[in-house]
């Protein structure tokens, strides 16, 4: 109990420390996580495990939507990319169908690389600032 207790403190620290980029991280790498459960529950025929982990890719790309800043033109893509994912999870939680489930999976890989390389380059231009 003590070490569940460890984790969970060190796991609050973790996110409360984290920067906003590094947090758009967490975010996407934990949909992607729970678009792999979803995925086992579906192969597994666990209809609320399929159902409960599509909801909370549902609830992670909805918080995405809600910071998106529309002061810039990129917004409305990455609005849209996101409108599309969750149609997508919509239809893929109703069929319980492992194949849209993929194709969310593929999505949410792509934009969770793209992300960590626009980390990368910021650090490489905050360092060379720095020099």
């Amino acid at each position: 109990m003590a070490l569940n207790r460890g984790y969970a403190a060190y796991a609050n620290n973790k996110i409360m420390t984290a920067s906003p980029a590094e947090l758009t991280l967490m975010l996407y790498d934990g949909a992607i996580k729970f678009c792999n459960l979803a995925i086992a529950g579906v192969e597994e025929g666990d209809i609320m495990k399929a159902h409960n982990n599509i909801r909370k890719v549902e609830n992670i790309i909805s918080e995405f939507q809600a910071t998106l800043n529309f002061k810039y033109p990129v917004a409305k893509d990455f609005n849209n990319v996101y409108t599309y994912l969750k149609q997508r999870l919509t239809e893929a939680n109703i069929k319980k169908d492992k194949e849209i489930l993929a194709e969310i999976l593929e999505h949410l890989r792509g934009m969770r690389d793209t992300w960590k390389e626009v980390m990368r380059m910021g650090k490489a231009g905050t360092t060379k600032q720095v020099s």
